[in-house]
C-alpha cells in the first residue's frame, strides 16, 4: 500500500504537506526576526542574545530523545498538528499578556522557549513523514525544492518583519503567527492523507526507553551513522558564531540598523534560493558524500571571510554565497538519513540529530556568545571558518560515510556492519 501511494498521487500529497509546512514557516520566522532583532539593536548584549538562543533550543534538547520515539510510535500526522496547535495557542496567551505588562524582554524568552518546547516534537516527526510519501528517486528533488520554496519565503519574511516593526507592536506580531498557524493545520488535517508507517501501525510492545535504547544500538551498529552524528556535532558547534552574533557583528562593526540586518537576512536567503534551484535542477554529484564536503569547504572559506572583510557590500556578497552553500550541503545529507535508515526507526534517527544541534549550537553559545563582549567577532569567524574547512575535508577521509554517499536505487535500509 505505502509503495502505491508513493507511486500514485504523491505529487499532490507532497505538495500539501510542504504548502502546510511553508504557511506556518511564514510566521515563524516574522516572529523569530522579530526576537532577535529587538534585542539585539535594545541591548546589544552577547550575553543576552546567548540567553534568548538558549531558551530557544534547551527545550528541544530535552524533549528530542521523547519526540524521536513518539514519531516512531504514533501517527506523524498528528504529532506534527498537535504541537503547531500548542505553539499557536501559546503565542497567541503571551501576546495578550505583553499587551497587559510594561516588561519586554522575558515574554520573549518564554515564547522562545515555547516554541524550542514544539520544534522539538514537530521536527523529528516532519523529515520521517516526508521518505513515507515521496518515492525514493525523488528524494534529493523534493528536499531541494522545499528548501528553495523556504528560502524564497526567507526572504520575503525579514522585509516583512522589518517593515512591521517600524509601525507596529511586537504582540502584534506575533499574532501573525497565530494567524499562519491556521490555515497550516487544516491542511494537514483534511488533505494529507498518509497511512501510519509499520511500527506506529502495530501494537506497541516496547517501553519508550527500551524504543529510546534500540534506536541507540541501530546506530552503533551502523559505522556511518556513527561517523555522521559525530560529523554534526563538531558542525553544529563550529557554525554558532556565523549563525547567530552576524548580526551582533553588524550592529558593531557597521553601525547597524533594522535595515542592515534585513540585507544579510536577504543576501543569506536569496544565496539559498539559488543554491536550492542548483540542487533541484543538477542534484549533486553522485556520492552525495562529496557534494557535501565541496559546498562545506566553501562554507568554512566564507565563514572567515565574515571576519575578515572591512566593506559591509563585500560582507553582504560572502553572506550570498553562505547561503548558496547551505542546500548544496543540506539536501545530500538529509537525503542519506531518508533514503538508507529504515523507515521505522526514522524518527528516533531524527530525534538524536535534533538533539545534536540543540545541544552543540547552544554550547558553541555558552562559548562564543560571553566571548563576544570581551574579543571581536571576527577572530572567531575567521578561526572557526578554518575548522569548518577542515571538517569537510576529513568528511571525504572517511570510508564508511562515502560508501553511505552511494545512492541506491530502491527504498532500503542499511544492513549492519
Amino acid at each position: 500500500m505505502l509503495t502505491g501511494l508513493r507511486q500514485r498521487g504523491w505529487r499532490e500529497q507532497v505538495a500539501v504537506f510542504l504548502g502546510s509546512q511553508n504557511i506556518s514557516l511564514f510566521g515563524t520566522s516574522l516572529v523569530q526576526y522579530a526576537i532577535l532583532w529587538y534585542i539585539t539593536l535594545e541591548t546589544q548584549s552577547g550575553v543576552l542574545i546567548t540567553l534568548s538562543i538558549i531558551c530557544g533550543f534547551l527545550p528541544t534538547f530535552l524533549l528530542s530523545p521523547f519526540a524521536g520515539v513518539w514519531a516512531d510510535r504514533y501517527n506523524r500526522k498528528r504529532l506534527i498538528i498537535i504541537s503547531d496547535f500548542l505553539v499557536a495557542v501559546s503565542t497567541l496567551v503571551l501576546a495578550l499578556l505583553m499587551r497587559m505588562t510594561s516588561a519586554t524582554l522575558w515574554p520573549l524568552f518564554v515564547l522562545s522557549a515555547v516554541r524550542s518546547f514544539g520544534q522539538g516534537i514537530q521536527m523529528p516527526a516532519v523529515n520521517a513523514l516526508l521518505p513515507q510519501i515521496v518515492p525514493v528517486e525523488k528524494l534529493t528533488r523534493v528536499n531541494a525544492i522545499n528548501g528553495t520554496v523556504q528560502s524564497v519565503i526567507m526572504i520575503v519574511s525579514p522585509l516583512a518583519s522589518a517593515a512591521l516593526m517600524s509601525f507596529t507592536t511586537l504582540s502584534n506580531i506575533f499574532l501573525i503567527d497565530v494567524v499562519t498557524a491556521i490555515p497550516a493545520i487544516l491542511l494537514l488535517q483534511f488533505f494529507l492523507n498518509v497511512p501510519l508507517h509499520k511500527k506506529a501501525a502495530g501494537e506497541q510492545t516496547s517501553g519508550y526507553l527500551e524504543d529510546m535504547r534500540s534506536g541507540l544500538h541501530y546506530v552503533r551498529h551502523h559505522r556511518f551513522l556513527v561517523y555522521f552524528f559525530i560529523f554534526y556535532a563538531f558542525l553544529f558547534f563550529l557554525i554558532s558564531p556565523s549563525a547567530f552574533l552576524s548580526p551582533l557583528q553588524v550592529t558593531r562593526s557597521f553601525s547597524g540598523t533594522v535595515w542592515h540586518l534585513t540585507a544579510i537576512e536577504l543576501a543569506f536567503f536569496i544565496g539559498m534560493t539559488l543554491g536550492g534551484i542548483l540542487m533541484a535542477s543538477w542534484g549533486g554529484f553522485r556520492n552525495r558524500v562529496h557534494t557535501m564536503a565541496l559546498s562545506g569547504f566553501i562554507l568554512g572559506l566564507c565563514t572567515s571571510g565574515l571576519g575578515l572583510v572591512p566593506i559591509f557590500w563585500i560582507y553582504l556578497g560572502i553572506m550570498g554565497l553562505i547561503g548558496f552553500a547551505i542546500p548544496i550541503f543540506n539536501t545530500p545529507s538529509l537525503v542519506i538519513l531518508q533514503e538508507k535508515v529504515d523507515e521505522n526507526y526514522l524518527g528516533r534517527l531524527f530525534g538524536l540529530f535534533t538533539m545534536l544541534s540543540s545541544s552543540m549550537m547552544p554550547l558553541g553559545l555558552l562559548i562564543f556568545g560571553p566571548m563576544a563582549d570581551l574579543m571581536p567577532i571576527e577572530w572567531m569567524l575567521i578561526a572557526t571558518g578554518v575548522l569548518l574547512s577542515l571538517l569537510s575535508l576529513w568528511l571525504v577521509k572517511t570510508r564508511a560515510l562515502v560508501e553511505a554517499g552511494e545512492p541506491i536505487d530502491e527504498p532500503s535500509a542499511v544492513t549492519p556492519e
